[in-house]
């Protein structure tokens, strides 16, 4: 950032030099305006009443554009501005990447020979990579981000009491758990992000761009705005760009001839010598047919009120439909225009799919001069392109920032969970802290003397004990290294805390192609009509399919690969020479692909095929050979099958139809057993496909999904169900066919208000908003550029397999941060309810250098629970904050028992737990040590051998505590320097693996108390059945103004008035079909008289 500020002040920009010029142009224009602009007085004393007119208008329009000006000239003062570091004394506009304007002569790029290396450089330094990229922390800031929060600051406190109390030892360790913390956190993030951009290298868009004279092969990210690109059929379109020629026109004469052709004044100027020029009939036919085309714009007249001779001239030119003469010079005038604007484009020289972005089916054509957007698929063709904006400025990058931008502000769920867990434990100590300091003042305790000894002291203790400091790094921990081995799995989060929520998801709703079926069209059965030769019709068909291997339809892929099984197809269409001469693509109203072609006898056939119902038309076959495949059409469509006719017309005869083509995408193969899975995990998978109903019913029943697969369009608009009765609706449906992108945001929504956590499967950049609010986004393999951005987790490979490997993996990432969170609740309250009794009745603690390591102890040998086998939840899990606090608290609670009667026994006259001899500070040290140790291996449960990573960190902390005891380091002035013999040592070790082996008991029987394990579980399906019919009505409801005795009397008569009043859907429809005013009146009077 700051280096482009720099650029921004010694070289200047431009942007800065397209400022300067406005305002100079603003200047310009003022005097203009103040030269040109009549005074009040000018307007006023003219005589001429015209010419008064024209003087006012005049003012008018000068005082207009001064506002105008103006306007300009604030909102450009509203641009916020940043002072810069290293210059304080300077500052510098700040501008949002996705409002940076291009300068238009920066996409005046020369096409031969595009832009040079140095160019390229300074347009990166002001626009960046061409990618859509999140937003992402400094190295710097997100180091610093492991210090902040309530449980760092309440360390960071305890750092400052440590200096305070010179207590240099606590000091220093203190701040070594808090830098290693930090280290190790940011290092396991960092390595599982440097993982997940190996992948995403993997799979970056390439093109072909132009520089320095010379085609060469980049990332699509390395383009900047004004770069000139090739892209051919087949190819994705790597940036926003404006078609400059087609590649067989490198030096533009073609385009530029097409150009100048579209130039207004050069129109003008042809149709004023084109009517110069043609007869005087003529001339009248086109200026009545114009006449008759404004006429219909123009609100009906009431038969009341037209003048008779118009009535009679309609009754005379035809009594049953007076209007169709207008009609069909209407349509004549529509389709001239047609022509005259395709001729003014010139031929289409490009095609793209933009479906991912307009939701349009069909492929559409491009001219020079159009514009393409990023991330769209080219169809057919082959141009040279100027990049007209980055990936962030571009029509997809602004759809994505506003779906990023929707989903900002707030905390997410895991982050509330642990600060709700850092803050009650903050406010515990506190509590404890405040009976200390009271049994203090009591006895007198000094605030900073004796030492080790005051109440500094022993909130120093406290600080330390209270929270949990390695609770940020070992849950982030934990997940990176989650996230990491799904990168290895091709899942790739983008979210760290998308894992859990993954962890809690109860429904899927996922797509049907490519995630549950192979997306893999195959030939099922073809269907030939009596008579027909087999090989004869599917040799029809692949004449009637595109032969542009490149980038082929995938029905017209399956079809021609179809003939791999029919070696007599294949003869024909080698043995005949087949030439095609003209081919039309699927026409969406025909509802057919067309191929007029000719063998080398040169005899000429129409090919086609379709839908078969369309086919059946077009052919109009006896009633008996229609009724036949009609059927079995019926038949196909029952069974999940797409089905195509076949037809041909030989030598301008009859039309034949041939018979039809069946096809069908297969379930993958691991996707039934992976549905069983599913719904052993406790995930119920909801099919949102596209496809037919029958398609979605076939494909169900091969899955074992239930079958109550609906049509989308109850779901919106389409059904008068209550607001419960339609969340019932969906939340039972197992599927719903014929989706767009707004059904699939209504599933997720109302799914949610149930109370449900969904994740949501999607490709296009119109699913970005179900993404975004399901409660895990998942874009699917191939997905679009804006939905891997709105999307938490992204798959790099096909299947519902690896969804559901994902939800395994992220349920034993949530059992492993659970387990580690029970734990450390537990040790928390153990050294607080046993030093807080021990201050108040022994007024003693433990030394705050012990204590710091014992805090040192627990976080560096839990880390390595990240590592730890772990086994995954049968069922969607949740936090169940209730539960997991009382298991801590009986677990402090025991805890803290077993050390009393460590301490107690040292009470006793026979020393008790010694044998020997030993320090009370080194004993009790050990016993905490060792049994706060090991309790991870209590709450992490069975099911699973730990790993070896967790037993050889917790084996070397109890050695190190071990050697602490027994030769009594930092102990003091300790009775023998603190040291403890080993047969103390020994009885402590069995002591405390007594007190962990009640600990599990204890551990597995809460676990088993049902009420217990209810507790705190949200309620899925919970229903809300006023809220839920509130807001379905709510979305109904339509204003609908009424101007109430306006029948009798004139709206502006007082004794008329304006009525506002709520209505249902279809009543403000009904309204807006009717009109206002006497035109639609006048229409049905007229329609009811025809």
């Amino acid at each position: 950032m700051a280096r482009d500020e720099q650029v921004d002040i010694e070289r200047g920009s431009p942007e800065r030099d397209e400022k300067r010029n406005r305002d100079d142009k603003k200047r310009m224009n003022s005097h203009e305006h103040d030269e040109h602009e009549p005074s009040d007085d000018d307007v006023e004393n003219e005589p001429d009443e015209y010419a008064r007119l024209l003087k006012f208008v005049e003012r008018e329009s000068a005082r207009s554009a001064k506002h105008k000006d103006a306007d300009e000239e604030e909102n450009d003062e509203e641009r916020p501005r940043k002072r810069l570091w290293y210059a304080p004394w300077k500052t510098v506009e700040l501008e949002d990447d996705h409002a940076k304007k291009v300068p238009r002569d920066w996409l005046e790029t020369d096409p031969a020979q595009g832009l040079s290396d140095d160019e390229v450089t300074r347009r990166r330094q002001r626009f960046g990579y061409n990618e859509l990229e999140s937003k992402k922390e400094s190295f710097i800031g997100k180091f610093l981000g492991y210090f902040r929060g309530p449980i760092l600051y309440v360390m960071e406190i305890a750092v400052v009491l440590a200096a305070g109390l010179r207590d240099w030892i606590t000091l220093g360790v203190i701040i070594a758990i808090l830098l290693l913390n930090a280290f190790v956190g940011w290092y396991q993030e960092k390595q599982a992000g440097d993982i997940v951009e190996q992948l995403k290298a993997g799979i970056a868009l390439k093109a072909v761009v132009i520089r320095n004279g010379n085609e060469s092969e980049i990332e699509a990210r390395d383009i900047v705005p004004g770069d000139v690109f090739v892209v051919e059929e087949g190819q994705t379109v790597p940036a926003d760009g404006r078609i400059l020629a087609s590649y067989d026109d490198k030096d533009g004469k073609q385009a530029k001839e097409i150009l100048n052709k579209r130039q207004p004044g050069q129109d003008r100027d042809k149709e004023k010598h084109d009517q110069e020029e043609e007869p005087a009939d003529q001339g009248h036919d086109r200026r009545e047919s114009v006449a008759t085309a404004v006429d219909r714009r123009t609100p009906a007249k009431s038969d009341e009120q037209a003048p008779e001779e118009t009535k009679t001239e309609g009754a005379a030119g035809n009594d049953d439909h007076p209007a169709e003469g207008d009609d069909k010079a209407e349509q004549d005038k529509a389709e001239a225009d047609k022509e005259e604007e395709q001729r003014r484009k010139g031929p289409s020289v490009f095609s793209v799919d933009q479906s991912a972005i307009t939701g349009e089916s069909l492929a559409v054509d491009k001219y020079i001069g159009d514009e393409v957007y990023y991330t769209t698929n080219a169809k057919r063709g082959k141009v040279l392109l100027v990049a007209t904006s980055s990936a962030k400025g571009s029509f997809v990058g602004k759809t994505a920032q506003l779906v990023t931008d929707g989903g900002q502000g707030g905390t997410g769920h895991f982050q509330q969970v642990m600060n709700s867990i850092g803050y009650s434990l903050l406010i515990l100590v506190i509590v404890w802290l405040f009976a200390v300091w009271v049994d203090g003042f009591f006895r007198h305790t000094g605030i900073a003397t004796p030492e080790g000894n005051n109440l500094l002291a022993y909130t120093l203790v406290f600080l330390v004990i209270g929270v949990p400091v390695g609770l940020p790094c070992v849950t982030t921990t934990t997940m990176a290294v989650g996230a990491a081995y799904l990168a290895k799995k091709k899942a790739i989060v983008q979210k760290l805390t998308a894992i859990e929520s993954l962890a809690g998801v109860d429904i899927l709703c996922s797509d049907k192609t490519g995630t549950l079926t192979a997306n893999k069209l195959s030939v099922h059965n073809p269907y030939a009509v009596e008579g027909v030769d087999l090989d004869w019709m599917l040799a029809v068909a692949v004449l009637a399919s595109s032969h542009n291997i490149k980038a082929l339809d995938p029905i017209d892929r399956v079809t021609i690969v179809a003939l791999k099984d029919y070696p007599n197809a294949r003869k024909i269409l080698s043995e005949r020479k087949w030439k095609t001469q003209k081919f039309t693509p699927f026409d969406p109203v025909s509802k057919r692909i067309t191929a007029e072609v000719e063998d080398g006898e040169g005899k000429k056939f129409i090919c086609a095929k379709g839908a078969p119902n369309a086919i059946i038309k077009l052919c109009n076959p006896p009633k008996d050979k229609a009724e036949s495949a009609k059927e079995k059409s019926a038949e196909y469509a029952g069974r999940g099958f797409r089905t195509l006719g076949v037809a041909v017309q030989e030598n301008g005869g009859q039309w034949q139809m041939l018979g039809l083509i069946p096809m069908f995408d297969p379930p993958r193969s691991d996707t039934a057993s992976t549905v069983g899975e599913a719904g052993q995990l406790g995930v119920r998978i909801k099919m949102l496909t596209g496809d037919a109903v029958a398609i979605a019913k076939e494909t169900c029943k091969q899955l074992a999904l239930g079958t109550n697969v609906y049509d989308s369009a109850r779901l919106i608009g389409g059904t008068d169900m209550a607001g419960s009765d339609m969340h019932n609706f969906v939340e039972s449906a197992d599927g719903f066919a014929e989706v767009t992108p707004e059904h699939k945001y209504r599933v997720v929504e109302m799914l949610q208000n149930r109370g449900h956590l969904i994740a949501m499967t999607g490709d296009g950049v119109n699913d970005a908003p179900s993404l975004k609010r399901a409660d895990c986004g998942i874009a699917v393999e191939g997905a679009s550029d804006a939905a891997r951005s709105a999307a938490d987790v992204v798959f790099l490979d096909e299947g519902l397999s690896t969804i559901i490997t994902a939800i395994k993996v992220a349920r034993q990432i949530f059992h492993r941060m659970k387990a580690y969170i029970v734990y450390r609740i537990a040790l928390c309250l153990h050294l607080e309810i046993y030093l807080t009794i021990s201050i108040l009745v022994l007024n003693e603690t433990i030394r705050p250098d012990l204590i710091v390591f014992i805090a040192l102890f627990a976080d560096l040998g839990t880390i390595a629970i990240a590592y730890d086998r772990a086994p995954f939840a049968k069922a969607p899990v949740e936090w169940q904050m209730p539960k997991i606090w009382i298991i801590s608290t009986v677990l402090g609670l025991l805890l803290a028992g077993a050390t009393w009667i460590i301490r107690g026994t040292l009470l006793l006259n026979n020393g008790g737990v010694i044998a020997n001899w030993g320090s009370v500070q080194e004993i009790l040290f050990l016993e905490v040590a060792l049994t706060e140790n090991w309790l991870i291996l209590v709450t992490r449960g069975g099911g699973t051998w730990p790993s070896w990573q967790l037993i050889g960190a917790l084996l070397g902390i109890d050695i190190l505590a071990t050697v602490f005891c027994v030769f009594g380091w930092i102990s003091g002035t300790d009775p023998h320097n603190g040291h403890t013999d080993i047969v103390t040592v020994v009885r402590v070790w069995a002591f405390s693996f007594a007190v962990i082996i009640i600990a599990a008991l204890v551990y597995y029987i809460l676990n088993r108390i049902t009420w217990l394990d209810n507790l705190g579980k949200a309620n899925r399906g919970r229903k809300r059945e006023e809220y839920e019919d509130f807001v379905t009505n709510l979305r109904r409801l339509t204003i609908i103004h009424e101007r109430l005795g306006a029948e009798e009397h004139n709206p502006g008569d007082p004794r008329s008035r304006d009525v506002y009043h709520f209505a249902q859907e279809g009543e403000g429809d009904a309204k807006s079909e009717e009109g206002s005013g006497d035109e639609k009146k006048d229409e049905k009077e007229k329609n009811k008289k025809q």
